[in-house]
């Protein structure tokens, strides 16, 4: 019996752990069995692996092949264990040199049949938990690259199987010219001039791209809600590095292949049809739902009383905790969901309520149903909620705007951020909306006018104690775009007066 090992990783949500792949030759009839609690595309490798080995020159054993991925108890998925397979069947049966780097180096990608090395996802986390485990060196795609190195670790990109087993043989790398720069879609952003009217609305989303905050936007329809909430991420500045190492960490490992970092914030617009999994995250393989994809830039959900009960409802605990736990039978996965939610959604079913010129034509059980898919609890954690009214002619004939272009916005919201990143420095989430309760009642520096003020707001409106608190979170979001080291009482008053769906709410139960 021939024997070769060769180190491997493996995936658990957004977080890599090491897998031996451990391959057996022995005499008797031609067979490849995979063991270790494969998935069927870890199944599948053996014909990849036979036919890319034909393919690149080298000779497919005429014996009978083990695969032992170890340690056996997580389930091994994905297609990135084809190329420490090979690796591995090469070694064993001598075409390929044993040597230290079966044990210096960890291998992932995965095979097509012509032999060439394929983009993986999961890089980056598989990466850096090789640099935690002290592997000198990581063998990747020739497409991850960049993505690799991101991890502080050396990267070996191979194009190919053959070039693979040329560098396990000692050969040096092939010479490669750098990678271009990822062109900027900066220029190509939707322009917030380009809305007419609907200025409280805009300085709800200065406010939300300041501090993050959740934003719910209410109104009849054409009255720019889902043209505002679009032009949220051109508001949003650039991903710092630690940002982008983050959130390409978390895209990778959701699917992502596309070479180098991700450079701009995430924007997902899931259907309202969503399932409550697909916008969590779930099913058989505990997949990364809307939210985490979502991490580090902007969730849109667009006309939000049309998902269903059991998806909004979904939402609450990742709205408060900015993570997802998703739990099945064999094991439990964590994803990060740190993310700025902005809902839009119509006062009533026909959408025509509060509008002044056209007429709802919806009964009091249909706007009482339509009202019942957003709870309190829900509506209790959007910080901003605004209604849009009907734009008037002159606005949206005028021949310009009137209004200032995203980059005069994005210039102030980056001046904010900036005060917030020095004021909360112990946080991972340096950013108004996501700081611990604690350590935002340290640092806030709320005057005493302002608390006055904001008992005021809790004595005519009922503000819950989650509410009270958002309030203030977005009144310090406030003083921060006035470039004001304490939350005055003029800040808590606007904050308040931006929270307006309760009494919407309140108006429209009592129609229905």
């Amino acid at each position: 019996m021939s024997l070769a090992r060769v180190h491997a990783m493996g995936l658990r949500g957004v977080e890599g752990y090491p897998v031996l792949v451990e391959l057996a030759l022995a005499n008797g009839l031609p067979n490849f069995t995979t063991v270790g609690l494969p998935d069927d595309a870890v199944r599948e490798a053996r014909e990849r692996v036979a036919a890319a080995l034909r393919n690149s020159g080298y000779a497919m054993p005429n014996r009978r092949v083990t695969v032992n991925l170890s340690p056996a108890r997580p389930r091994k998925q994905g297609s990135h264990y084809e190329l420490p397979i090979a690796l591995a069947l090469l070694t064993a049966s001598g075409q390929v040199a044993g040597g230290d780097w079966t044990k210096r180096w960890c291998v992932i990608g995965e095979l097509s049949l012509d032999g060439r090395v394929q983009p993986v996802s999961g890089t980056l986390a598989m990466a850096a938990r090789a640099k935690a485990e002290g592997f000198a060196a990581i063998m990747v795609p020739e497409a991850n690259a960049e993505e690799a190195r991101a991890a502080g670790l050396e990267a070996l990109p191979v194009a190919d199987l053959r070039e693979a087993a040329e560098l396990a043989g000692g050969a040096a790398p092939r010479p490669r010219a750098p990678a271009a720069p990822a062109p900027s879609s900066e220029a190509s952003s939707p322009d917030l001039a380009d809305v007419r009217g609907q200025f409280i609305a805009k300085r709800a989303l200065e406010l939300a791209a300041a501090g993050g905050h959740n934003l719910l936007l209410v109104g009849a329809p054409g009255t720019g809600k889902s043209m505002l909430a679009r032009r949220l991420p051109g508001l949003l500045p650039p991903l710092t590095g630690d940002e982008a190492l983050e959130v390409t960490l978390v895209q990778s490992a959701c699917g992502r292949t596309t070479p180098g970092l991700v450079r701009e914030r995430p924007f997902r617009a899931p259907h309202h049809g969503a399932s409550a999994a697909a916008l969590i995250g779930g099913g058989p393989s505990s997949r990364a739902g809307e939210v985490c994809l979502a991490h580090g830039g902007v969730l849109f959900l667009d006309e939000l009383a049309e998902f269903s009960r059991p998806a909004l409802e979904a939402l609450r605990q990742p709205l408060e905790d900015r993570r997802v736990g998703v739990a099945r039978a064999r094991e439990t996965v964590e994803y990060p969901a740190r993310f700025t939610l902005v809902a839009a959604a119509n006062p009533c079913p026909c959408g025509w309520r509060g509008h002044p010129r056209k007429t709802c034509v919806c009964s009091p059980a249909e706007i009482g149903r339509y009202l019942a898919r957003l709870s309190g609890p829900l509506i209790d954690r959007i910080d901003l909620q605004i209604e849009t009214p009907a734009v008037a002619f002159g606005d949206w004939a005028a021949a310009t705007s009137t209004g200032e272009s995203s980059a005069v916005v994005r210039a102030r919201v980056s001046a904010a951020r900036e005060r917030q990143r020095a004021r909360w420095t112990s946080s991972p989430a340096p950013v108004n909306a996501f700081v611990d309760a604690a350590s935002f009642r340290r640092g806030a520096r709320v005057l005493p006018e302002a608390l006055d003020a904001l008992a005021a707001a809790e004595r005519m409106t009922a503000l819950s104690a989650r509410a009270l608190d958002r309030v203030l979170r977005v009144a310090r979001t406030i003083a921060d775009l006035s470039q004001q080291d304490a939350v005055g009482a003029s800040d808590v008053l606007e904050a308040s007066s931006l929270r307006g769906l309760d009494r919407l709410r309140s108006n429209l139960e009592a129609v229905a």
